[in-house]
């Protein structure tokens, strides 16, 4: 394995380990804090800690006027729709089963990046990507029918998925001007607005209750980790590898959170899981084994 083959490893599994934690962290901060303001508080707070570290790493916050309408529809996409999709969705089903809904993510950044960039599937990639996609379909066979039963939470953790590939796509398409951690910040900063507007007409937040100690403790992890650190390893991810095999090395993170939730929220871990989990971890391995025929 290269330096850089091994650059990317190591990205994908902070971005497997902290998101896959931030589901069931989520899902505990959700119990304190309505979704609008939670998500508004959390990515103001990111924001400013990527432009803090983007400044002191030396990178420009300007953004040049040919990236600033781009930059915002990633935001919204990649950031905003995703997160708020998924915390409504967490309200409305359990936490282990909206991480594998939410994680369909790579068959449409997969589709997308067929489409609209001209990729195209080796068979180390394909078989990569079947595994993947095998894995997430073991998971959702044993409970078919509480999916039909109670449609809202699965279109939401659908609409999440979507919405990441699409901005994954729009991210992999250009040609970025601006430095990876200086495009974080930016990308966190957008959604603060939407969010914040959400907020204020929905939820009052100034009338709602000081959390706790421990909702704090958990959602001081939540902007450090999940949002800060983690959307900056997938920026700089998604400029290294192709967005179908970023995509893919993102299924590290519904085990992490499969099993989080299980061990923290008391999901159950049943056979079917276990099964899934195998399938997901090779095809995470097998992006990484030869990943020079990936990018055929």
């Amino acid at each position: 394995m290269t330096r850089s083959q091994a650059g990317a490893f190591a990205l994908v599994v902070t971005i497997g380990v902290l998101w896959g934690l931030n589901w069931p962290a989520v899902k505990f901060i959700l119990g304190s804090i309505p979704p609008w303001t939670f998500r508004a508080l959390a990515f103001t707070l990111g924001a400013v800690l990527l432009a803090i570290i983007a400044h002191r790493g030396g990178e420009s916050l300007r953004i040049e006027a040919g990236e600033r309408v781009p930059l915002v529809i990633a935001s919204l996409l990649t950031v905003f729709g995703f997160n708020v999709f998924t915390a409504f969705g967490q309200l409305l089903t359990e936490t282990s089963k909206a991480a594998i809904i939410a994680f369909t993510m790579p068959m449409w950044a997969a589709l997308l990046a067929v489409m609209f960039l001209g990729e195209k599937f080796g068979l180390n990639r394909l078989a990569s990507l079947l595994l993947g996609m095998a894995g997430l379909a073991t998971l959702l066979a044993g409970d078919a029918r509480h999916f039909i039963d109670h449609p809202a939470g699965f279109l939401f953790m659908l609409a999440a998925a979507v919405s990441w590939a699409a901005g994954t796509v729009l991210l992999k398409a250009r040609h970025w001007i601006m430095a990876p951690l200086a495009r974080s910040a930016w990308l966190v900063g957008a959604s603060a607005i939407p969010a914040w507007a959400g907020a204020l007409l929905f939820e009052q937040p100034w009338s709602l209750n000081f959390p706790d100690g421990a909702v704090l403790a958990v959602f001081a992890f939540h902007v450090i980790g999940p949002v800060a650190l983690c959307y900056a390893a997938w920026v700089s991810l998604v400029s290294r590898l192709p967005a179908s095999t970023a995509a893919i090395g993102t299924l590290l993170i519904p085990v992490v959170g499969v099993l989080s939730s299980s061990l923290l929220l008391g999901d159950v871990l049943t056979l079917d899981k276990i099964v899934a989990l195998g399938l997901i971890l090779s095809s995470v391995a097998l992006t990484f084994i030869h990943p020079a025929r990936s990018q055929k």
